[in-house]
């Protein structure tokens, strides 16, 4: 069974609020808000009809043939890559921007690591007319400059992190220092399903249509999902489509994590393959840690998945064995970005790739004697990273 938090806002011993005491009335407002807008018609009405006629939902579950005859399996790809903004971030930062005009703010802010979640917010904001502030590692500005510049022409203000490695972790620290600084007329538009409670289970719910609609999807096909893989740096697109799979026993479910160089080096983000229970961003979760619990370093080919810590849903999916999750390299990520695209002419975004190459894996071990169903979450379109490509490709260094 799946399991909602509790009074204390927890997934079995993981998620709470670990913040000072200055942000616990915000995180109480907001949950307050929250709970009243779910049973708000008309804010479930006008989120539905930004989701349709904005976003352009529901999206294509598209069988790739030629992928599915590459490894002998019915290969199902659930199209978040055709979102507008190009990526499953739209459908959070909706939610949690029109939360915001809802209760009256003024100001959004949002941290960003590939940038997707920066551009989905600059959206919204500039869709429902708020100010919009977006923190992003100067490492990572670099490496996605495309969405940098979209960010700033949807009027958003971009400020670059120094401190630490310069990528997603410091942006997520800079972004709350920021939203504590000034937190009775802001909003923190969090991006993924992590940080402290109310967040993981919002951006769990407002992440879920990607499951709804795929499991609604594969049911009217006659059939039935043998397995769901999703890439899995914090995890929102991850539970946002385990979550209508959660109480399926036929179900098989894959979160993909970034192997960097591998796990047996220092340059990896794998979180729950290497991880222990530690704090971080204001929440139990399993974080990359040394001896004395200090943050670990982290490195990923992908500006998305290179976080050192994980949703505390998927640490719970992952101690009772619901969910199974694994690490892929850079290098076997961008074989699979090249697969598909020269086999079902689909450019994803370095961080589905990761999921993608997971069908390496999977493939050789299930039964030759029926052709299995399997949904890979293509959680966005890879244009924002045309440039690492590009280098790698080449034979340029990146980092």
């Amino acid at each position: 069974m799946s399991q909602h938090p509790n009074e204390k806002a927890y997934f079995g011993k993981f998620g709470g609020q670990f913040v000072p005491e200055t942000a616990m009335f915000a995180l109480i407002e907001l949950e307050k808000a929250y709970e009243e807008a779910k049973k708000d018609i008309t804010f479930q009405e006008e989120l539905t009809y930004l989701l349709k006629n904005y976003v352009g939902r529901e999206t294509p579950l598209y069988y790739a043939k030629n992928l599915s005859e590459y490894y002998h399996h019915d290969i199902y790809l659930k199209r978040e890559d055709l979102n507008h903004t190009g990526a499953h971030k739209i459908n959070n930062a909706l939610g949690q921007v029109l939360l915001a005009k809802r209760m009256g703010k003024k100001k959004v802010i949002a941290e960003t690591g590939a940038g997707q979640h920066g551009v989905a917010t600059a959206t919204a904001a500039a869709l429902l007319g708020l100010e919009c502030e977006v923190y992003m590692g100067s490492v990572d500005i670099e490496r996605q400059k495309l969405n940098v510049f979209r960010m700033e022409l949807l009027g958003a203000k971009v400020i670059a992190v120094e401190e630490g490695l310069k990528t997603l972790k410091e942006a997520t620290t800079a972004a709350i220092q920021s939203w504590v600084g000034e937190i009775e007329t802001v909003f923190y538009v969090i991006g993924s399903a992590v940080g402290p409670h109310p967040y993981p289970k919002m951006v769990k719910d407002f992440q879920s249509v990607i499951g709804k609609e795929a499991k609604q999807q594969i049911e009217a096909l006659g059939k039935y999902a043998d397995h769901v893989i999703a890439c899995v740096g914090g995890g929102s697109n991850a539970i946002g489509i385990f979550s209508a799979f959660l109480d399926d026993s036929t179900t098989k479910l894959y979160g993909v994590e970034a192997g960097g160089y591998g796990i047996d080096t220092d340059m990896h983000a794998a979180t729950l393959s290497l991880g222990r229970e530690g704090i971080i961003h204001g929440m139990k979760t399993y974080v990359l840690q040394n001896q004395y619990g200090q943050i670990s370093p982290v490195h990923s080919i992908s500006a998305g998945l290179d976080y050192p810590g994980v949703g505390p849903e998927h640490a719970y999916l992952f101690e009772t064995k619901k969910a199974t999750y694994a690490p892929i390299t850079d290098k076997e990520a961008m074989d699979a970005l090249l697969l598909i695209t020269r086999k079902e002419g689909i450019i994803p975004a370095i961080e589905s790739a990761h999921a993608l190459a997971y069908l390496e894996k999977l493939c050789p071990t299930l039964s030759k004697d029926r052709p299995e169903t399997i949904i890979v979450n293509v959680s966005g379109r890879g244009d924002k990273d045309m440039h690492t490509v590009f280098s790698i490709l080449k034979g340029e260094k990146y980092e």
